[in-house]
């Protein structure tokens, strides 16, 4: 085939299909098409937000595991047939700052991310992977596709939270936003050993969801302020760690106000509009309270994707409890996406099988 067709971003708050060549596949690169693909909020910030600036025709989605239909002649572990785990964070690994421990960043701020940013995305019939030796993974046999799709993103987006906050045994987690990034957030709080885990969150499929990762304690904005009931949960202590995903940009008042000194917070949350970030001065102790805030693109990587894929294959991680939206048949994606767009109540992640 020469030509596919894909869902696009026609500009700033429009979407449609549009027909495309199939992409010409590198020395080092493979092109595969999806088995399973996802849409994501982020679609919907860089569409009707226009949160990275205008695109115009590009393909839009990054979260997808699929099947190699063709790889380089460089391309030493995988081959045609394959199914694969592919990352939303494909970098370029020889880059100086993948180098230097930030491949999310390769060559440039957030340039890691390429899928439906730099360029078009999983949302079409064929796609494009980049170092597909050191950016794609074996899917397991075990594993359901439209389960598995969740380990493109979600997964490792809500762990990177829990990393950037630096979670450890024993610690009190306030994980503010429980959607599928803030409950992965919540599980890999879990496994990594916090004892109270307090997740921020009112749509009732996804509290139950959080109780299942983990969560200890349900905290809802509609009861007054989020900040406030940490401190009273807490003595007026505080939490050792908040992984903020999601909210806005005054979202971090409220972290900072329910951090202990010593505290960290990892921020995963995509900030689609806004000029500035706030701090409470006083509540940061006026600059000086020890109170860190890390904010990071998740990492990529086939090593990164076979660690998480382990986690499934052992039966440590169950994704398939956020899969409230089932599709099949590609012509199903606009539908999918603009369920990411209106939340109905009942969603928490809608998957599109091929």
């Amino acid at each position: 085939m020469s030509k596919m067709k894909g869902f696009a971003m026609l500009g700033i708050g429009k979407t449609g299909w549009i027909e495309k060549d199939v992409p010409e596949c590198g020395p080092l690169d493979a092109i595969v098409k999806p088995l399973a693909v996802s849409p994501c909020t982020s679609d919907v910030h860089t569409v009707w937000e226009g949160a990275i600036g205008d695109r115009k025709d590009m393909i839009l989605g990054h979260e997808a595991v699929g099947e190699i239909v063709e790889v380089g002649n460089l391309v030493k572990t995988f081959k045609a047939g394959d199914r694969v785990i592919v990352p939303a964070i494909t970098p370029d690994w020889g880059a100086l700052e993948s180098q230097a421990g930030y491949s999310m960043h390769s060559n440039g701020m957030l340039a890691g991310w390429k899928f439906s940013n730099f360029k078009d995305g999983v949302f079409a019939e064929y796609f494009h992977v980049n170092e597909a030796d050191a950016n794609l993974a074996v899917l397991p046999d075990s594993l359901d596709p439209a389960s598995a799709v969740m380990l493109s993103d979600m997964v490792p987006t809500g762990f990177h939270g829990v990393e950037l906050a630096g979670v450890e045994f024993g610690d009190k987690v306030c994980v503010v936003g429980i959607g599928p990034v803030g409950l992965m957030a919540v599980a890999a709080a879990a496994l990594r050993g916090a004892s109270y885990i307090y997740a921020v969150g009112t749509r009732p499929n996804c509290v139950e969801a959080a109780k299942k990762y983990g969560a200890t304690d349900i905290i809802s904005y509609r009861d007054g302020d989020i900040a406030e009931q940490i401190l009273e949960k807490t003595s007026g202590r505080g939490v050792d760690r908040v992984v903020v995903a999601g909210g806005d940009c005054s979202t971090f008042e409220q972290a900072v106000k329910m951090l202990k000194p010593g505290g960290m917070i990892g921020n995963v949350n995509y900030l689609g509009s806004g000029e500035f970030v706030t701090i409470p001065r006083v509540e940061w102790g006026c600059g000086m309270g020890h109170k860190a805030i890390a904010g990071g693109l998740m990492p990529g990587g086939r090593l990164r994707m076979e660690k998480l894929a382990s986690l499934m294959e052992a039966g440590r991680l169950d994704t398939s409890i956020m899969l409230t939206h089932r599709f099949k048949g590609f012509d199903h994606l606009e539908e999918a996406l603009m369920l990411m767009k209106d939340k109905p109540r009942d969603l928490i992640k809608p998957v599109v099988v091929m």
